[in-house]
């Protein structure tokens, strides 16, 4: 078998399909995209074609090694991402041509679903607290939700009384056994995480993600001291020597990388095994499409350390276009009792809509990130 194109198509809402095809027939799907860079991805992704083209798709970790070494310069988003994408492809047009899902070419699964979680928003109290509460009745038993807007260096205690005041109204309106996670998003700094965590230790928190920005590890231990609540970080690292800096610093219970910007299936999946020998929790980043969850509940059935998944299902970042979309059968997500099954198909286990994917390539997008600014006009974090 040998590959004879690789194939991209940008869809809305902020998403990249990549399609490899080969001479007998079969094709596989990636999702390589970085969030509001994903005509840059594309390009890389084309770049990278030139080694690809007239190859046996099955030597996927000597891919992964020439399109990784073989580029003076590696690593980082871009790069990372684009090869995760193909990855993520080679891998289901292995799992397509031997008839088996992936996870079982990866030693078989260690379990049989996992737990997800909602994403859920709201720009008062009482908005979150009916957020959370209809994403209870729709089966969920975890939600994460931003703890902040923007936050300055050092910034007045009616920010911290307001993130406060959304997690009592959360925590209030779900009760005391539904996991909450609360993601700083990289907006907060260490004078004020160090506050914001002791605030919100009585709320009994499934975790806190991204207190500090990932090159602040040197913070985070420090802000974390004394708080019981897990730390969580990982979706703007991009290879198992990124996470090798957060092992050896001891300072996060949870990673979070993403199989879309972490190098793919290959990658991660180391990532998870190095996770496991440091006694830390896998939970892989997914604000993204269905080839990105169905390649992470593919290294999550594979993980021992996997203990949740999140997912974009009526993420507010979907409107219009949501991961079920793009399926040729949706209920291959069906969530019951806030999990998901690992899907069983072959390859990814997906079957992507191609009809619905070329029509919604004809409107692209080109989402970008907000830009926030502070009250006195400096650049804020989003």
């Amino acid at each position: 078998m040998k590959i004879t194109a690789l194939k991209t198509f940008i869809v809305p809402p902020r998403w990249l399909f990549l399609k490899i095809e080969t001479d007998e027939g079969i094709c596989g799907w990636g999702e390589p995209v970085v969030e509001g860079k994903a005509q840059t991805v594309e390009t890389c992704v084309h770049e990278m074609a030139d080694h690809l083209v007239g190859s046996d798709p099955a030597r996927i970790e000597d891919h992964w090694q020439a399109l990784y070494r073989g580029g003076f310069y590696r690593g980082g988003p871009i790069l990372m991402s684009a090869i995760a994408g193909i990855d993520q492809a080679l891998w289901d047009i292995k799992g397509k041509a031997l008839g088996q899902p992936v996870h079982q070419l990866l030693g078989g699964p260690c379990r049989d679903n996992i737990r997800v979680y909602s994403w859920i928003g709201g720009d008062r109290p009482s908005d979150v607290a009916q957020n959370a509460r209809e994403a209870i009745a729709r089966g969920f038993t975890a939600l994460k939700m931003n703890g902040s807007e923007e936050m300055q260096i050092v910034d007045g205690h009616a920010k911290i009384d307001a993130v406060v005041t959304n997690v009592a109204a959360v925590r209030e309106a779900v009760g005391p056994h539904v996991g909450i996670g609360v993601d700083f998003h990289g907006r907060v700094q260490r004078p004020m995480a160090k506050a914001l965590i002791r605030e919100l230790e009585p709320f009994r928190l499934m975790f806190i993600e991204e207190p500090l920005l990932s090159e602040n590890l040197e913070g985070i231990a420090e802000v974390a001291r004394g708080s019981a609540t897990p730390i969580a970080l990982g979706e703007r690292l991009y290879s198992r020597w990124d996470f090798k800096r957060v092992f050896e610093a001891r300072c996060v219970d949870i990673i979070q990388p993403d199989l879309s910007h972490a190098g793919g299936i290959t990658e991660c999946r180391k990532i998870a095994a190095m996770a496991e020998a440091y006694d830390v929790a896998l939970a892989p980043h997914c604000p993204l499409g269905p080839i990105a969850l169905a390649a992470c509940l593919q290294v999550d059935a594979v993980s021992h350390n996997a203990f949740i998944q999140e997912q974009s299902l009526g993420i507010h970042y979907n409107t219009g276009s949501d991961i079920l979309d793009y399926l040729v059968d949706p209920s291959v997500f069906h969530y019951k009792e806030g999990r998901v099954q690992i899907p069983q198909g072959p390859g990814l286990g997906v079957e992507i809509d191609e009809a619905a994917v070329m029509r919604a390539a004809q409107t692209g997008h080109r989402w970008r990130n907000p830009v926030w600014r502070h009250a006195d006009g400096s650049i804020a974090e989003w």
